[in-house]
């Protein structure tokens, strides 16, 4: 009971992390077997029959070879059973060839379907906890629990087939020791149990100490690893001289992790050094013994053969059982991080009802309040707002004032911390993400482009699904289609060089056009601006937003900026100041109050002008 209360008193401590148990992990490794790659179960099977004739065949041999010479048993008796013998292990080694050979790859493919549905949850679980520390170390620890073919969840499908290949070795030890000392036998039995013991307390302390402990690490590693060798930090790196400076912070990182795998390093020496003396008490024991039978004239030297070579090949298999299961053990905490990532509650793309089917759609947030996690303050509080169909409405305010955090509570990929998001009177919690996610089309400040064909970064569905015409006249009407016209493969340039050396990349402009060709693209009933624009002067800035708005005519549109080049044409405009919406109104109205959006406005106009006399100037 204490041990059920200590594992309970953690998970509170931890709600991202459970203890599963070995055989509960072994339950789901096997189940996952079963239903990828089942053909595994049955060349485990062979294994189990081949490997014990494999391992003690040569045993038996040395045994009749010394008998017959001893009992003057002829040559042809000889060479009868150096035949029979050598054609046993010629089936056997092919049998056990195959075996290896058609496993190893199989075992993989099951981890790489686990990977992917560890890939497709990160992909559909919300948003938020995207940018949770806490739900993001567990996902680290679940990715290293299946990056490799020997930890986690891989790790401990192998280790299962091995341990059950080992055990059916050592039940053949048992069977072939018999007549021995029973004693000597159960004395190697309890030595190889000590081994395993201390084997397993040491796989323990190390999980925790090392391997846990480097979780952030891994993440601050994988930051460094991309910020300097990614092309898009390049310039910057080298304009500021940034590069001794990172040098500096990468070995300072990696110090840590070589610290780490000294602390780990020392643990497995002392460990290895306590096996080799427990081996070496077995053997010593059994040739005492075996040597005394002999001298004694109470065993043939073939079998003092046998029981010698088999003693050794007993104990080292009793050694790998309990080591297999040691690892097995070491394994199974691995895969506890695995499925402890699977199992939390993150959320899905398809949890509730479709959103139905409307002329016209109207959003009205009713005393919303977010808090991000951990955060003492809300990033937005006590906000009421309604979205009706066709609005234009423009999202003003300074760096930080909860535009972006508005938009994301808006386009659900936050919920809200309190209060609720109405869509035409009910609740949004009530709809499926996806088909909520279905009613907007976003263009974000940071445009991420895919190495897929420019078609298909339009359309950003599958190449039977993309209509190439419909995404070429989205991206001319974005003002893309000079650059267009001067690639050589059209709509099917590849984006990109990540996987075609003659792939394309777009500058920063460029991209941002791409974007709006999404968003005309989609055509969704609501169209969201948060701030692509912002590398954007101020006129080009306007003059984006115009022609954009007149592109998606009775759409609905949300205009995010902290420059107020979209207010003059919206319907109303919500200026946000520290987490709170202080104005709201039409641009004439909050001009007219005299308040913090017409002091803003009043500010930014002179550049406005200054701007637009420069134009003229330079005309």
């Amino acid at each position: 009971m204490k041990g059920k209360e200590k594992k309970k008193e953690e998970e509170k401590k931890n709600p991202y992390h459970k203890d599963y148990g070995l055989f509960c992990n072994i339950r789901y490794v096997v189940s996952a077997i079963v239903r990828y790659q089942p053909k595994i179960l049955f060349l485990t099977l062979i294994g189990m029959v081949m490997e014990p004739v494999m391992q003690y065949l040569w045993t038996f041999l040395s045994k009749f070879i010394i008998d017959v010479i001893t009992q003057n048993g002829g040559i042809e008796r000889l060479l009868r059973i150096i035949v029979c013998f050598a054609f046993l292990q010629l089936a056997t080694q092919t049998l056990g060839t195959y075996r290896n050979n058609d496993t190893w790859f199989r075992c993989i493919s099951v981890r790489q379907e686990l990977m992917a549905l560890k890939n497709q949850k990160v992909m559909t679980m919300h948003y938020q906890y995207l940018e949770d520390s806490d739900v993001m170390d567990c996902h680290q620890k679940a990715q290293q629990s299946c990056n490799n073919n020997t930890s986690g969840v891989e790790g401990l499908i192998r280790s299962l087939i091995q341990c059950l290949i080992n055990l059916t070795v050592a039940l053949a030890g048992i069977v072939i020791l018999g007549t021995m000392h029973p004693v000597i036998m159960l004395g190697m039995v309890v030595l190889s149990v000590i081994n395993f013991g201390i084997s397993n307390k040491v796989g323990k302390i190390n999980k925790i100490k090392v391997w846990d402990a480097l979780a952030l690490w891994w993440r601050k590693d994988f930051y460094m690893e991309d910020i300097t060798t990614d092309y898009r930090a390049a310039k910057d790196i080298r304009m500021f001289g940034l590069k001794d400076w990172l040098l500096t912070k990468y070995r300072e990182l990696k110090k840590i992790r070589y610290d780490k795998e000294i602390e780990n390093a020392r643990m497995w020496f002392v460990t290895s050094v306590t096996s080799n003396v427990l081996w070496a008490l077995s053997q010593g024991t059994v040739y005492a013994w075996l040597i005394a039978r002999v001298v004694r004239g109470e065993m043939t030297p073939g079998n003092f053969s046998l029981y010698l070579t088999s003693s050794v090949t007993f104990y080292n298999y009793v050694s790998s059982v309990l080591g297999g299961l040691s690892d097995m053990l070491a394994r199974s905490r691995e895969v506890d991080d695995f499925r402890s990532f699977m199992d939390f509650e993150g959320g899905g793309m398809e949890e509730g009802e479709a959103v139905p089917a409307s002329v016209f759609y109207e959003f009205e947030f009713r005393n919303v309040s977010f808090r991000y996690p951990k955060a003492d303050t809300y990033a937005l509080k006590n906000l009421s707002l309604t979205l009706t169909a066709g609005e234009r409405l423009a999202v003003v305010g300074l760096n930080g004032a909860g535009k972006s955090t508005f938009i994301k509570l808006l386009l659900r990929l936050y919920e809200p911390t309190e209060g609720e998001i109405l869509l035409n009177g009910v609740n949004v919690e009530r709809y499926a993400r996806d088909s909520y996610y279905r009613l907007f089309a976003p263009v974000f400040q940071d445009v991420e482009l895919f190495a897929f064909p420019l078609a298909e970064n339009i359309s950003m569905q599958e190449p039977q699904d993309t209509k190439k015409d419909r995404a070429e006249e989205c991206l001319v009407k974005s003002g893309l289609g000079d650059k267009l016209e001067t690639l050589p493969a059209g709509m099917d340039t590849e984006v990109l060089k990540v996987i075609y050396d003659d792939g394309t990349d777009f500058s920063g402009g460029e991209r941002q056009k791409i974007a709006l060709a999404r968003a005309l693209y989609k055509d969704a009933p609501v169209v969201v601006l948060d701030e692509p624009t912002a590398a954007l002067d101020a006129l080009a800035e306007s003059k984006l937003y115009q022609d954009f708005d007149q592109l998606i005519g009775q759409r609905s549109a949300v205009y995010i900026s902290h420059r107020l080049s979209s207010t003059q044409f919206c319907s109303h405009v919500a200026m946000f100041e520290e987490g709170r919406l202080v104005e709201y109104g039409t641009h004439k109205e909050l001009l007219a109050k005299g308040g913090v959006y017409a002091q803003m406005f009043h500010t930014q106009a002179q550049y406005y002008v200054e701007e637009a006399e420069g134009v003229a100037v330079d005309a």
